[in-house]
């Protein structure tokens, strides 16, 4: 299995060398095909992240979790996983840190921890997909993508909290 690559690799530039292709400037092609897809995305990304920080480091984050426990609890999430849910749909990264913090403060094999594992695994970063996607894509309107895909993602939290219970 450790000489799979290697010899991927070795067998692309035996067959390149044999059409007698132009690997080095496929190589340079890729390479600024692949600069201008991060200079198309990186300000979505920059944007993304700021709004998740600024969300945590503003109390939005807590005052959005107080006023959306009653709803939460009639679809049977626990309102501890809420901040999870919250931040979920904007990075990847901060919700494996809050999913991490619940772990830590309630024990991966608790309802609360394992409901965090399963949204974690059963849910998307929603705009950063979107934006990432259809920035590549030259996609300027999203019409309803992004309510059918936060639809997807409740409905992903609480089939996770189903999940958890069983």
């Amino acid at each position: 299995m450790s000489l799979l690559i290697p010899a991927l690799l070795l067998g692309v530039s035996a067959l390149a060398l044999a059409r007698r292709a132009d690997v080095y400037g496929a190589l340079l092609e890729g390479g600024r095909q692949g600069l201008e897809l991060v200079k198309s995305i990186l300000p979505a990304l920059v944007l993304l992240l700021a709004a998740v920080e600024l969300l945590r480091a503003s109390g939005a984050m807590e005052a959005l979790t107080r006023l959306l426990s009653p709803a939460a609890e009639l679809l049977g999430i626990p309102a501890e996983v809420l901040p999870l849910a919250l931040i979920r749909p904007l990075s990847g990264s901060a919700a494996l840190a809050v999913g991490a913090d619940l772990m830590a403060a309630y024990g991966p094999d608790s309802l609360v921890g394992r409901t965090a594992a399963i949204m974690l695994g059963s849910t998307e970063t929603t705009f950063y997909t979107i934006s990432v996607y259809f920035a590549a894509a030259g996609v300027k309107r999203t019409r309803w993508a992004i309510p059918a895909a936060l639809i997807a993602d409740l409905t992903g939290f609480a089939a996770a909290a189903a999940c958890a219970r069983l």
